[in-house]
């Protein structure tokens, strides 16, 4: 694996646990529904405190899978264009290796 490989892995991994939370993923669905969302309306729509909604959208924005853009006295923020593109081209990838049937061996047992 070379350092390029390398990088990207580590920035799929960040991408994945940011991933892993509902509440986070009900806020990705709740942007891609409605670009532009301001902070409060996102607290409103997934029915959490202010300051839990806070920390995942931190979360998301540090994963790079979100943006926020500050018209005082508010964010609004957005999908970030292309943050998931790396993890569905690993997606695409697996999915269509684990489409090959030559690949492993079904062992047999002997039965004596």
């Amino acid at each position: 694996m070379d350092a390029q490989d390398n990088a990207i892995d580590v920035q799929l991994a960040v991408v994945a646990k940011a991933l892993g939370h509902p509440a986070r993923l009900a806020i990705l669905r709740l942007l891609a529904r409605t670009p532009g969302c301001i902070g409060g309306d996102i607290v409103d729509a997934v029915g959490l405190a202010q300051s839990t909604v806070s920390e995942h959208l931190r979360i998301l924005k540090s994963a790079g899978l979100i943006k926020g853009q500050i018209d005082p006295p508010r964010v609004c923020y957005s999908l970030a264009t292309d943050a998931l593109g790396p993890l569905a081209a690993l997606i695409h990838d697996l999915h269509a290796a684990s489409q090959s049937t030559g690949c492993c061996v079904t062992p047999t047992h002997n039965q004596g």
